[in-house]
């Protein structure tokens, strides 16, 4: 069955792995294929639940759209979710089992190899292809002993490599021959040839140093994909660099501080991406500008970020905020950091106990060991528009603030919505995804007439489009040949 499997192995990160996986499984599917997306470790604060309620990187969850599945965590049983600069938190087939720092890490990774592979196999036994994505790099020397992630697990599974590389950061031609170089013999044979991504210009400038890399290595180019202007794919972790800002009379401004350990920022894609809304992510050096709407974002280290923002100056930027009329949003963690205390006894995150919030609703956290992993629907209160999302949370929120709330879900509410109509809190992830909630919100933050966007429709687009791509930049052939089929 190895036959059937192909793995995308990167020279560095971002270099494309996610996107090409991606497109790789919708132009499969559309040739009929049962294909399904595996990514044997992950390190990622963005997350998704699947459909067997455990939790998942959000790229595996894109990648399953793309194939027409719901996401299981066998498409990735083993995720980091960072909470220190030197630990995170590990998650087996979507399930929390520990705190481990890189060191304790390093060395349970033997015990994890078992949990990839079951994971792996019972896909096997499902599909007809499986596409895997490596994480980082293969040629990162320190990490090759125990490797779970690239060509450890490629070697144990035998199955064959390509390589991509992103010529738009400069160097391609050394990426991509240094990192083979850093291969063992074997994994060396095992890359079966490259592909070049994020491409500008005249391609025929480009051939000469095509067919050198073809004699250098005795592999063969792929393909290279072009730059896609506009291209838009929720991003596996890191917050995309890109201009997100509009302005006109039309339009509302709303910012989100990037938080030390800021958790599922694609949350805000929707706002990013709506012709109305000025959005702005501000850094740790910059100082918060005049808006319409703050949201304080999910973390995955609520009272460490709470500490982060409240040294940053965000409680008196608020503060003044709400005294001008803006509106806030709180997510998540966000949520949680309005209210007047986060304790946390047990140390689920850290070593702080707890914390004094922000006050600004009447309600306590308490984080617990057990995760809240559910996907679910609803209306929104403020004007019964449906919503659909998820929630990821240890905590646990209780108080009178909750006796007005945000979300009526199946069965029960969610969140909170202050007395003076200001604020609103809420667990729910994916709160602007469905366009009625979001025009719904962006008129409760001041913006007139806002326009309805089908985010969710985009994203089929876009994944649409990406495999487009492929069918027309890529060496099919040459890629059935290796996945012999």
């Amino acid at each position: 069955m190895s036959g059937k499997t192909l793995m995308v192995q990167g020279t560095t990160s971002d270099a494309g792995k996610s996107v090409l996986v991606t497109g790789l499984c919708r132009v499969y599917l559309r040739r009929g294929f049962r294909v399904a997306p595996f990514k044997p470790q992950n390190m990622a604060l963005n997350s998704a639940v699947t459909e067997d309620g455990g939790e998942i990187g959000r790229a595996q969850a894109v990648q399953a759209q793309a194939c027409g599945l719901q996401p299981h965590t066998d498409m990735n049983p083993i995720l980091l979710k960072p909470n220190t600069d030197i630990g995170a938190q590990v998650i087996v087939h979507g399930r929390a089992v520990s705190n481990l720092d890189a060191r304790a890490y390093h060395e349970r990774k033997p015990l994890l190899m078992q949990a990839v592979l079951d994971s792996y196999q019972r896909l096997q036994s499902r599909y007809d292809l499986i596409f895997v994505e490596g994480a980082g790099s293969p040629a990162e020397i320190n990490l090759r002993d125990r490797d779970i992630a690239n060509m450890g697990f490629a070697e144990i599974a035998d199955i064959p490599v390509i390589l991509i590389a992103d010529i738009d950061r400069g160097g391609v031609f050394a990426h991509l021959v240094g990192t083979l170089a850093l291969l063992s013999a074997t994994e060396q044979a095992r890359v079966r040839g490259f592909v070049i991504n994020r491409f500008r210009g005249d391609l025929a400038l480009l051939q000469s140093g095509l067919d050198w890399l073809e004699t250098h290595t005795g592999k063969p180019v792929l393909g290279v994909i072009p730059m896609l202007q506009g291209f838009h794919l929720e991003s596996e972790d890191a917050i995309a660099v890109r201009e997100d800002r509009k302005s006109s009379d039309r339009s509302i401004r709303v910012i989100v501080p990037v938080c030390s350990r800021i958790s599922n920022h694609t949350d805000f894609d929707p706002l990013r991406l709506h012709p109305q809304v000025d959005f702005r992510f501000i850094g740790p050096g910059e100082t918060p500008p005049p808006a319409d709407l703050i949201i304080l974002p999910g973390t995955k280290n609520v009272i460490a970020d709470l500490q982060w923002l409240r040294e940053r100056g965000w409680e008196e930027a608020i503060l003044r905020h709400l005294r001008y009329g803006g509106k806030l949003i709180g997510i998540c963690g966000g949520f949680q950091i309005l209210g007047r205390r986060i304790d946390d006894p047990l140390g689920i995150e850290g070593q702080m106990k707890g914390a004094a919030g922000f006050g600004l609703l009447e309600m306590v956290t308490e984080l617990k060991p057990e995760k809240a992993l559910l996907n679910v629907q609803g209306r929104l209160l403020l004007d019964g528009s449906p919503v659909r999302g998820y929630e990821i949370h240890a905590g646990v929120s209780t108080g009178g603030a909750l006796q007005r709330p945000a979300i009526e879900l199946e069965g029960r509410h969610d969140g909170a919505l202050s007395a003076d109509g200001q604020i609103l809190g809420t667990y729910l992830h994916g709160l602007f995804d469905e366009s009625a909630a979001c025009q719904a919100i962006l008129a409760w933050a001041g913006l007139e007439a806002p326009e309805a966007i089908d985010y969710i429709g985009l994203r089929e687009q876009q994944i649409d489009r990406l495999a487009d791509a492929l069918e027309a930049h890529l060496d099919l052939g040459a890629l059935d040949r290796i996945l012999d089929i």
